[in-house]
């Protein structure tokens, strides 16, 4: 197994699951937002409020593109399905795992999206962004994994389970 990708909503769990399953396989783990923002210096929402969604985009695209890992847990931003260049290079160095869960369990969780840095255009409701992304997740997945039921604990061990028989 080389590297494993996690995408799904924000909120979801990939930060939570993929810290475990880290620990669990003795991947590492790498969060990208996280990289972004210390490669940036500027909190994704501040990039997103100063330069706009399209700019905040190509730099996440450039950067998921550049991540070079061999067993690792990587957890990029829910809208790293819209960079092509960053999708072609998950696919090409590990698997991709999509985390689903339905509209009726991120929405309560995300809370405020403009201080969470979500990627969310004018006049876009959260529905309408959960509808365009989950073509975009399923395109893009090679193992896809429920997690609308069960704890944090049950959540990886699915995870655990699905990427085992892959």
């Amino acid at each position: 197994m080389k590297n494993i990708i996690f995408i799904g909503m924000p909120a979801v769990g990939k930060s939570a699951i993929g810290v475990i399953l880290a620990k669990r396989l003795g991947y590492q783990f790498i969060d990208t937002d996280i990289v972004i923002q210390d490669k940036t210096g500027s909190l994704l929402k501040d990039i997103i409020a100063e330069q706009g969604i399209d700019a905040f985009l190509k730099i996440e695209d450039e950067m998921n593109s550049q991540i070079e890992a061999q067993e690792a847990i990587i957890s990029p931003g829910g809208s790293v399905i819209y960079c092509e260049n960053a999708m072609k290079h998950y696919k090409e160095i590990g698997t991709v795992v999509y985390l689903q869960a339905s509209f009726e369990m991120i929405s309560p969780r995300l809370g405020n999206t403009t201080r969470r840095g979500v990627v969310l255009r004018e006049g876009q409701t959260l529905r309408d962004l959960y509808d365009e992304r989950v073509k975009l997740f399923e395109r893009y997945a090679d193992i896809t994994v429920n997690q609308d039921y069960g704890n944090l604990m049950q959540n990886v061990e699915r995870v655990m389970e699905a990427i085992e028989k892959a």
